[in-house]
């Protein structure tokens, strides 16, 4: 890694620390003070829905020290974007579905705002974004969620059908979208939550969200483990014994759990695979190292009430890599069979840190 790219993820993701820390403060403030002017509630929110031109080029080596390496723990790269746009609202993307054929999207901003779109592809490999639009998250009343205070924090998605969920963090709510009426014009409603998810930490609460479907997974006789119910993890809610929370909401055994934490990673992500394999996106930042990911499985069978899981890293990377503040994870199967992951960076709204689309295979 060359000097001039360590100062550069350095200087980046200090930015983020203290983007962090400002946004932290303002929290602060903002309890303490009437709500400030709508305006400046949400400096990027997206108020209107709007066609948005996104850039793109191209990530060929996700580790530039070794352009020959393509094989990363248990997955092969693919290919990879960096995106950019002269509209104002387009970062802070934190989470993201696509469809089953991995090019259609649907991305959500971290200060409320929708994004969706297609990837396009050239022999397998990624090469930009078509018809992106944006469009402001609304809440029951049909007005931006923006405008209520706290509500723009949106970190994580899920979707089931028509039904789109969105976890909320520093309120630690959750609304559910029902896209058949309006698509992305469609109004939140709140969705119940146990008192625990209330409890979590306001800047390190619902980070993820994944919904077991109900539907019988091609051809097997019985439903997966925990069909129907949606599961929310924490970034860092920890339990009695320092391990990070998650709950199930709804379906058969409804409770909360844990997920056991180890080297101080956060939660960022996590997607249910068909074959019932849970993975989790985590990450962890320091002065010293940076950004550090990895993506760890585990069995959805051995999620219950009260249960600690735990499960193997398939992957890690650090800023030798081609990684930022990656925040968001989607699994989609190809024609032939194979598992593809797509990962998403949050930049912060940064000027120095990047919005990062990176796919992977994942090996049998």
């Amino acid at each position: 890694m060359s000097t001039h790219r360590s100062r550069r993820s350095f200087i980046g993701f200090a930015a983020a620390g203290f983007s962090t820390l400002a946004v932290s403060r303002f929290a602060l403030a903002q309890a303490a003070a009437e709500p400030p002017p709508r305006a400046l509630q949400v400096e990027n929110a997206v108020v209107e829905p709007v066609s948005v031109e996104v850039n793109a080029r191209a990530i060929p080596n996700f580790e530039p020290r070794d352009r020959t390496r393509t094989r990363f723990g248990s997955l092969d790269y693919r290919s990879g974007l960096v995106l950019t746009s002269r509209y104002r609202g387009f970062g802070g993307l934190s989470g993201i579905r696509l469809d089953a054929k991995g090019e259609g999207f649907l991305a959500v901003s971290d200060q409320g705002g929708w994004f969706t779109g297609r990837i396009r592809y050239a022999n397998g490999k990624m090469t930009g974004l078509d018809d992106v639009e944006a469009a402001p998250l609304l809440g029951a009343e049909g007005r931006p969620i923006t405008e209520k205070r706290l509500w723009w924090d949106s970190e994580s998605i899920a979707r089931d059908g028509n039904f789109v969920y969105v976890g909320l963090e520093r309120v630690n709510q959750i609304l559910r979208y029902d896209f058949s009426k309006g698509g992305t014009r469609a109004r939140g409603e709140v969705v119940p939550v146990p008192a625990g998810i209330r409890k979590l930490p306001s800047n390190k609460g619902l980070e993820a969200l994944v919904v077991v479907p109900k539907e019988k997974d091609k051809g097997k006789d019985q439903n997966m483990p925990l069909a129907g119910t949606l599961i929310a993890f924490s970034e860092r809610g920890l339990d009695a014994d320092g391990n990070l929370t998650a709950f199930l909401i709804g379906g058969p055994s409804p409770g909360q759990f844990s997920v056991r934490r180890t080297e101080k990673y956060d939660i960022s992500d996590a997607v249910l695979l068909p074959s019932g394999e849970l993975l989790i996106l985590e990450r962890k930042f320091s002065w010293f190292t940076g950004v550090n990911i990895r993506i760890r499985s585990i069995p959805l069978k051995s999620i219950a009430p009260g249960a600690v899981v735990d499960g193997p890293a398939l992957f890690a990377a650090d800023l030798g890599h081609e990684v930022d503040n990656m925040e968001g994870i989607d699994a989609h199967v190809t024609a032939e069979g194979e598992t593809v992951l797509t990962l998403i960076s949050d930049d912060n709204f940064s000027m120095l840190q990047r919005t990062l689309l990176l796919q992977f295979t994942l090996a049998e």
